[in-house]
């Protein structure tokens, strides 16, 4: 269904026309219908090593990176982060550790203020949206195209690594940094703001032990 994250999935695959994404056969923009090409045999990276899932996303991820021309209907990664400190601080009473969700939260507003990109970002690129193919080896589904910084797109496969992300928290964002060939400082401030202030249920999860650990 239509919802803030993904309004402009069917003007991304447009524009990607099928590099490193699946095939847009058809698209509604009103209605935000798609009629997808079909992944065969459509097996998740997901069910790849973990350290050899590194490699395939970044290499997606650095083909999916490109400037779209002016104009162009893609918004600024800022518009998603500011909708998110909007719905946490809605939930300020059910914070568990008001410090560490203020500290997300100010990472959170430094990057935008510091991020000047034209680049077109997946943002939600991890294992489980990557698919085995017969056109290509490996195609990304379900991107949320924003305008950003090229180090926002690590997080998502780092939070989808928890148990590496928990395990050794510093060098795993170093591999996917150097993989990516994007500032490790950058990513290691997205993780944590993600971690320590993204909306979510449980205020006391172990996203909020791993951000204490990774804390500027």
């Amino acid at each position: 269904m239509p919802h803030l994250e993904a309004e402009d999935e069917v003007a991304g695959l447009r524009f990607l026309e099928g590099d490193p994404t699946v095939l847009l056969l058809e698209g509604d923009d009103a209605m935000n219908a798609m009629l997808l090409e079909r992944c065969e045999p459509g097996t998740p990276l997901s069910e790849v090593f973990q350290p050899d899932q590194d490699v395939i996303i970044a290499g997606l991820l650095k083909r999916f990176w490109r400037a779209p021309s002016e104009p162009h209907p893609f918004r600024e990664l800022s518009v998603m982060i500011h909708h998110w400190i909007a719905e946490t601080r809605g939930n300020e009473s059910r914070w568990h550790d008001v410090r560490l969700v203020s500290d997300g939260i100010d990472a959170f507003e430094s990057l935008c203020a510091t991020s000047i990109s034209n680049i077109l970002l997946a943002t939600d690129l991890h294992a489980g949206n990557v698919l085995r193919g017969r056109r290509e080896p490996w195609l990304v589904i379900d991107p949320k195209p924003f305008i950003g910084d090229r180090a926002y797109d690590a997080t998502q496969h780092l939070l989808n690594s928890r148990e590496r992300l928990a395990s050794d928290p510093f060098g795993t964002m170093r591999r996917i940094a150097d993989l990516l060939e994007v500032d490790y400082e950058r990513v290691r401030l997205w993780t944590f703001a993600r971690l320590a202030a993204e909306p979510r249920q449980d205020w006391d999860d172990d996203f909020s032990s791993i951000a204490r650990a990774i804390a500027p």
